[in-house]
């Protein structure tokens, strides 16, 4: 049945939002000195975002015009993205980590004609660039460059700018978020490509409306939750939210600082947060080191509340009923164990999403077990998301839950995941091929994931079939673009191979020319000796490690290796390493060199 969404337009939903619940709290801010939110309420949100709408409109703003926002997760953040939605424009979005190049390539191939930036700072990276759509330049904080070769303003003046509008033109927001419907442009998201070049994902109103009328209807959010939202806004599991948020009318806190995330939530008490594997994994690590650290008894305890959590899980996951006696041992557990971990997380989550990347099975079962259980879900950037997810009275561990709403999902006879349905992208950004080429003939989008659906129609995730990769934190990455520069910068490469799916951090594995590395030995006491033996040496590492620390200068934060492992011989034909055109073969080179791989990631979940 056909999901019924009533909403024609993102800031046709937030309008009514406004005009349904004014008084009540919308989204809040920390304070200065992190003693709790400082709250708006959803009339004072509409103001504001009423007023930068009218500002923009009065620098030119106007259906579907690309207004860049390059910033971290903040309140001005959500409220300049209502801003340029109410001023019919759409959000061009920005990682704040994005490289100078990167941000220029962005912000140049979507046409942007207003760039919204957190600071001086990243205003700077676009300085010099050649941007002839690029009309005006607004700071979140900061003073204004008077010789900015783009003119530049602050938030606030063009707050101020669009007041003054409004006092002459009271209805000028009204008559333009009448025109804008669900087939509009509302954002346009850049993810990689395989080639390293970002691709702009168009995303419509209609689809991000859907979002929220989904997210509700399967009891993810209630209009009594308090959301932490500490997501990258510039990621689609950001926006998601947002939209979820406007449809419910639910009260949530932004704050990006990932740093103060474990401070700020025994502040703020949360009943519902959402997050990519990486966060779990640092709360599961952190329990599970301090019971270590505290050894004896302590340790012992921890270790027995586990197994008892765990067995509990195993019997509700397999449907059958918990005894008497277990229900007791749970409950001193979760006395002694538990609520402490509870208490962390601020003590009255009622709901926990995990997404943008696959999340440990262990690690779901351990939360599960603390009575913490973690909704997984599944989306794309492409598809606004938000696709799949383990509905909170329903969870399955090991999958990522039904298809939301009225979303069509087969599986290909390769096994490939196809999806169908409002959520699902426009196309790429000025790519008509690339855009044709994501999709079947009947209009379905290919995910480039594996998969099977199950009787009840929940969805397992079992393989990548596209060459990127994408860590636990949510990332994706292009290896081959990263593996290319590498072969650049060091002139002793046979191979590069970078590794990084569904792990909290990038590797990789080299192996070098024996040529080269042979002609790199010589007059050391390298000299002479054969390939196995110069690249295990202290000095091949050195040297190595040393290229390693050059590609990551050059490469975004979340790109960087952290660990690279010398292989004792090249690829070969016959191992099934490489083809006869001698491209890689993944799959074959990660089996092969398992043993390596995994001593680069030995002990990683007690290093965090």
């Amino acid at each position: 049945m056909a999901l019924d969404v009533p909403y024609r337009s993102i800031p046709d939903m937030f309008l009514k939002r406004v005009a349904a619940t004014p008084d009540r709290h919308a989204f809040a801010h920390p304070a200065a000195d992190d003693s709790g939110p400082v709250w708006l309420t959803w009339a004072q949100v509409g103001r504001r975002a009423r007023a930068i709408a009218a500002g923009l409109h009065g620098l030119g703003v106007g259906l579907e015009d690309r207004v860049a926002i390059l910033a971290n997760t903040r309140l001005e953040w959500v409220l300049a993205d209502f801003g340029i939605m109410c001023a019919g424009g759409a959000t061009t979005t920005v990682y704040p980590t994005t490289e100078p190049e990167d941000a220029t390539f962005i912000v140049a191939d979507s046409g942007s004609r207003v760039l919204v930036a957190e600071n001086p700072t990243q205003a700077a990276k676009i300085a010099g660039a050649d941007l002839p759509a690029l009309t005006h330049v607004v700071l979140m904080d900061g003073a204004p460059d008077p010789s900015a070769a783009v003119p530049q303003l602050t938030l606030a003046e063009l707050e101020e700018r669009g007041e003054r509008a409004l006092a002459a033109e009271p209805d000028l927001i009204d008559m333009i978020v009448a025109g804008i419907g669900p087939d509009h442009l509302a954002t346009l998201i850049y993810t990689s490509g395989t080639t390293g070049r970002p691709k702009g994902v168009e995303l419509l109103h209609g689809g991000w409306c859907w979002e929220g009328v989904a997210q509700a209807n399967l009891g993810l959010l209630r209009e009594d939750d308090l959301q932490y939202l500490w997501l990258p806004l510039s990621h689609s599991f950001g926006k998601t939210l947002l939209c979820g948020a406007t449809h419910v009318g639910l009260p949530t806190y932004v704050d990006g600082r990932v740093d103060k995330l474990v401070t700020m939530l025994s502040v703020i008490r949360p009943t519902l947060m959402c997050g990519a594997p990486r966060i779990f994994e640092k709360v599961y690590n952190a329990a599970v080191t301090n019971a270590q650290s505290g050894g004896g008894a302590k340790a012992k305890i921890f270790a027995w509340a586990v197994r008892v959590g765990k067995e509990k899980v195993a019997l509700e996951q397999a449907g059958r009923p918990v005894p008497a006696g277990l229900r007791l041992r749970y409950r001193l557990a979760e006395k002694l164990v538990f609520s402490k971990l509870q208490a962390r997380l601020g003590g009255r989550i009622r709901v926990l999403v995990s997404g943008a990347a696959p999340l440990s099975p262990e690690i779901a079962t351990f939360f599960a077990a603390a009575n913490l259980p973690i909704s997984e879900g599944y989306g794309l950037t492409e598809t606004s998301a938000g696709n799949f997810v383990n509905p909170p009275d329903g969870l399955r561990i090991g999958t990522v839950g039904k298809a939301m709403g009225d979303l069509e999902c087969r599986i290909d006879a390769d096994g490939e995941i196809l999806v169908r349905g409002r959520p699902v992208m426009r196309g790429y950004h000025n790519l008509p091929e690339e855009t044709a080429a994501a999709f079947t003939e009947d209009g379905f989008f290919r995910t480039g994931d594996i998969g099977t659906l199950d009787e009840q129609g929940y969805l397992r995730i079992t393989d990548r079939k596209k060459d990127l990769v994408k860590t636990s934190g949510g990332k994706y990455i292009a290896p081959s673009h990263i593996e290319g520069m590498f072969k650049a910068i060091c002139p002793y490469t046979s191979q590069a191979i970078v590794i990084g799916q569904a792990r909290n951090y990038c590797t990789m594995l080299v192996t070098l020319d024996p040529d080269a590395i042979k002609g790199w030995a010589a007059g050391t006491d390298l000299e002479g000796r054969d390939y196995a033996e110069i690249v295990a040496s202290p000095q091949a590492q050195a040297m190595v490690e040393e290229y390693v620390a050059e590609l990551n200068s050059r490469l975004n934060r979340w790109e960087t290796i952290k660990k690279v492992t010398i292989l004792p011989r090249d690829l070969a034909i016959e191992h099934g390493e490489i083809t006869p055109s001698l491209k890689i073969k993944r799959r074959g080179v990660e089996t092969n060199f398992a043993a390596e791989i995994d001593r680069m990631y030995e002990g990683t979940l007690a290093e965090l």
